[in-house]
């Protein structure tokens, strides 16, 4: 038995690191900040077929004996603690998961993403006209002037999230990403987080709307036949909604734009007609997934792979995005940006099976908005910096670009 990877957890290159699992073996050890160790899998068709296995559970308080039902040292003092503490749809088990997804799916089928489109776009423009006025000499940083509050005013305004809390909610999101935090820190933002959904909760039970938060507030108060939601489901679900609706189309829109702006041969494609947006957008998933490690699963009974045998309990780490890189999948260039890539739209950036994300056509319709509006308004965006200079996110959950600064007038950086 090989000793367990260290994993970074500054996130300083989680493509590298991928590349070191996978020669590790489809399924390997590896530790997390705190000591925590989890079997790591960078196999594609291996993610796959675990993620539609009912063998394996995202529900923490059951099947992670280390958990002790959320009253252990572990649960109590560990850093990423927040990211498999919830009680949500994505880490609900069966009924469970079944009757809390059911209550969320609704707001995100494709006729309701679809009558979105005219506010999406209409958004689009005015971040559009924002960046011309705020880069007077032609730089910005695209990241956190268009990639960001783009989605965040989408899915703010679908869950019904007050303008004056926004805000303060993006901040305390924005730190639980950070995966090289101090496990008193990761408390303190903890506390932030669960007091800041309560006021949320508060202000919307008296003040309630046409969006997702009063709905949910409206399934929690009239448990109909128990098919509602406790409190603690309620809070959890606005956490996970508000996160992965807008933290994933973030890091899609960055990473587009950063490879389409690094591969000037690949996006001539897209403007001669040879290659689509939507190519654009499922090769960036590929390449780049959003979220490029997601804790945690857990293996309800021991789970034989041939190689290894992962134990009944021990917790399990997906990476989706060395999945997305995966040669055996993708073939031997499957570090590069390609659109004509056959196998392009064969990922799992927004998840496979039960758990696939159901906000996926949301951030899709979303990027496939913003990414043509945005060229055909700045025609000669360009990188400000060398793209070797542009630092990552710093988190080896969350996978993006600490900034895109970019000239909006062309005269890229050598």
């Amino acid at each position: 038995m090989q000793c367990p990877f260290l994993i970074d957890p500054t996130g300083s290159d989680v493509h590298a690191e991928g590349r070191l699992l996978r020669a590790r073996g489809r399924a390997t050890q590896t530790e997390l900040p705190g000591g925590v160790v989890v079997w790591t899998v960078t196999d594609h068709q291996l993610v796959k077929d675990l993620l539609t296995d009912p063998r394996v559970s995202r529900d923490t308080y059951q099947h992670w004996p280390a958990w002790g039902n959320g009253e252990s040292e572990l649960a109590q003092t560990w850093s990423l603690a927040m990211w498999v503490a919830d009680r949500n749809m994505i880490t609900a088990y069966g009924d469970d998961h079944k009757r809390l997804r059911k209550l969320v799916a609704k707001a995100f089928t494709a006729r309701r993403t679809a009558v979105l489109r005219p506010r999406i776009e209409e958004l689009t423009h005015t971040l559009l006209d924002r960046l011309a006025a705020l880069a007077e000499d032609g730089t910005v940083d695209l990241r956190a002037e268009f990639a960001y509050p783009l989605p965040t005013y989408v899915i703010s305004e679908l869950l019904g999230i007050p303008d004056d809390l926004r805000d303060r909610l993006l901040h305390v999101i924005h730190n639980l990403f950070d995966t090289n935090v101090t496990a008193e820190d990761a408390q303190r933002n903890e506390a932030e987080v669960y007091a800041l959904l309560a006021e949320i909760v508060e202000v919307k039970r008296a003040a309630p709307g046409d969006d997702l938060i009063t709905g949910l507030i409206g399934a929690r108060d009239e448990d109909a036949g128990g098919q509602g939601l406790t409190e603690r489901e309620l809070v959890d679900t606005i956490l996970l909604m508000f996160t992965a609706g807008h933290e994933t189309t973030v890091n899609l829109l960055d990473h587009a734009v950063y490879a389409l702006l690094t591969h000037p041969e690949q996006f001539a494609l897209v403007r001669s007609g040879e290659a689509t947006w939507e190519d654009v957008v499922e090769e960036t998933l590929r390449l780049e997934a959003p979220l490029v490690n997601l804790p945690m699963r857990y293996a309800v009974e021991d789970i034989d792979l041939g190689d290894v045998v992962i134990p009944k309990g021990d917790p399990i780490l997906i990476s989706f995005g060395a999945a997305g890189r995966d040669p055996r999948t993708h073939g031997e260039t499957a570090d590069e940006f390609d659109l004509t890539r056959p196998t392009r739209r064969d990922h799992v950036a927004f998840g496979h099976g039960v758990h696939h994300c159901v906000g996926a056509p949301l951030a899709r319709l979303e990027a496939s908005i913003a990414l043509p509006a945005l060229f055909e308004r700045f025609p000669d965006l360009a990188l400000a910096r060398p793209a070797a200079s542009i630092p990552p996110l710093g988190s080896f959950i969350s996978n993006g670009h600490g900034e895109l600064p970019v000239l909006l007038k062309g005269g890229a950086a050598a």
